[in-house]
């Protein structure tokens, strides 16, 4: 049983290039001279607002990936019976 260890020339280039964007993005950022948005939302007292937001959307989420999964187990043991 022999094993091959090489990937195929298109899997390597794909990395490759997929490596090299990212590290072009990541070196391109220059530093901000001005306060970032968290900032400015901070001290405006709307990152509350935000985070509010964000924790709604990803509860909502939750919620639905849960009656999701309760639906198919519901569906599952009627197609096994």
């Amino acid at each position: 049983m022999k094993i091959k260890l090489s990937p195929r020339p298109a899997a390597l280039f794909l990395l490759l290039l997929t490596l090299l964007f990212n590290a072009a993005t990541a070196l391109a950022q220059a530093p901000a001279a001005e306060p970032e948005m968290a900032d400015a939302l901070r001290a405006n007292g709307k990152i509350y607002v935000v985070v509010a937001v964000v924790v709604i959307i990803v509860g909502g989420l939750l919620t639905y990936l849960i009656s999701l999964d309760r639906k198919v187990s519901r569906l599952e043991e009627e197609i096994k019976k």
